[in-house]
């Protein structure tokens, strides 16, 4: 019998300590130390090693190391693909992460029917005879797409080595537990252990693997935060499950640029990919609205244009409310702040109401001034014009500051009917010709006399 020895893991960065403390040293957190129980016989991973490979490696000139190409396994699913930089690198592992009931499964069970390729689907969550009902409502159907309920990994791996699929999926992480770890499922050992015998296989077979993560309240995937460092590729789904639009973000990719974004629309069918995004997210009502603005903006290097919405009215109760949804609720409190020190209007005793329409969320500065000339629409109750759009950040001694890409913002709007942009007076350089009309102005009081006169 191996000796048993017990540590002390952090749940939130996962660092070990011999014995309890009430405190995190590394994170700083308080009572975060859960005590467990590990059993280290001598193991060989997922599969004995070959003498060759107890060979120490010897140092190589930079120069005379051999590149080429990575080899890349395309999934058929365009938005998933482009995220990932083409496709999936042979030998790779990525890791998908989202909140609950956001559709990382059907996703991944889609790609799986979706795809040329051998796919072994593996869930530690759901029976098979689930999976199969989710797998009906989708309408492609790929007859080497096999499932397997299981979470020992041991097993697992002796399934794989029996089937010889072209991809893996995992669902999820947190579920699997290997024999070589005497702790629950979940735990920051069996996750970090299980990660590891995955990864090792991955690269020794060059089979890339998809797991999925689950995420804590705070957003961020569960277990430590060495398992991103693990994996080639950190993908996040986000949304809001109220509306039909998600967001497939890259946060870490080895093989390609993190700039990328994928936007699905959640259908009964399964999850669509949306190509023009822009297009599905402008509301295209008859009567012009007050308090409508349309913001130019680019969620990684895609450009997407997004309605801003403001409700401006007097507050009723003694202390005015502020409520943003997709906008960052501090930034809206400065913009308010700049409209009543630079421009003079009095909104201390408003409440203020924004929207992102479509659930969509955005961190783009470029949407200072849509935001802006949102609110002032409503105050005043005058409709803006529907074929204009805004691209500009604003400071807080009011002026109008420049963003990048423009071009590439100017070039959207004008596919989609847009003929005037306003942005700042900075942006001249690398301005493409175009027919719609660039108005730039300098500061917020300019923007006030342009629009409301």
């Amino acid at each position: 019998m191996s000796k048993v020895k017990k540590a002390h893991f952090c749940q939130k960065c996962g660092a070990q300590f011999a014995k309890w403390q009430g405190q995190c040293s590394s994170c700083k957190e308080w009572n975060t130390l859960v005590e467990e129980i590990i059993e280290q016989p001598k193991k060989k991973g997922w599969k004995p090693s070959d003498s060759s490979e107890l060979k120490s490696a010897h140092p190589i000139l930079i120069k005379d190391i051999q590149t080429q190409n990575e080899s890349r396994l395309s999934l058929k699913e365009t938005e998933l693909d482009r995220v990932l930089g083409g496709g999936l690198v042979l030998g790779s592992v990525t890791l998908l992460g989202g909140e609950p009931g956001i559709g990382k499964s059907t996703l991944l069970l889609q790609i799986s029917l979706i795809s040329d390729a051998k796919v072994l689907y593996v869930s530690g969550e759901e029976s098979q005879r689930q999976i199969k009902l989710r797998a009906d409502r989708i309408e492609s159907k790929n007859n080497q797409c096999f499932v397997l309920s299981e979470t020992n990994t041991q097993k697992i791996f002796m399934q794989i080595e029996s089937l010889v699929p072209d991809i893996i999926i995992i669902d999820s992480i947190q579920t699997l537990q290997t024999q070589y770890i005497d702790s629950s499922p979940g735990s920051i050992s069996q996750i970090k252990e299980c990660t590891s015998e995955l990864i090792q296989f991955a690269k020794k077979t060059h089979t890339p693997i998809i797991l999925v993560g689950h995420i804590t309240k705070d957003g961020n995937i569960a277990g430590p935060k060495v398992l991103e460092h693990m994996v080639d590729t950190v993908l996040q789904f986000e949304g809001d499950r109220n509306h039909i639009y998600r967001i497939l973000r890259s946060q870490k990719n080895r093989f390609g640029s993190t700039a990328e974004i994928g936007i699905y629309e959640m259908r009964a069918s399964g999850l669509r990919g949306v190509n023009n995004p822009s297009e599905l997210l402008l509301s295209n009502y008859q009567t012009p609205l007050s308090g409508h603005a349309v913001s130019a903006t680019m969620e990684g290097i895609r450009p997407l244009l997004l309605e801003v919405q403001a409700l401006v009215s007097s507050a009723v109760y003694g202390t005015p409310q502020r409520s943003s949804t997709g906008f960052n609720a501090k930034r809206l409190n400065m913009l308010l702040a700049v409209l009543e020190k630079r421009a003079g209007f009095q909104l201390g005793a408003k409440d203020v109401f924004l929207n992102i329409t479509g659930g969509i969320s955005s961190e783009d500065p470029a949407m200072d001034l849509a935001v802006v000339a949102a609110i002032l629409s409503s105050h005043h109750d005058i409709a803006l014009d529907s074929k204009i759009c805004f691209a500009a950040e604003i400071g807080l001694s009011g002026e109008l500051r420049t963003v990048p890409k423009l071009d590439q913002r100017i070039r959207e709007a004008e596919k989609l009917g847009f003929e005037r942009i306003y942005t700042s007076t900075f942006n001249q350089e690398g301005l493409p010709k175009t027919a719609i009309k660039v108005i730039m102005l300098s500061k917020i009081d300019d923007v006030v006399q342009h629009l409301f006169g």
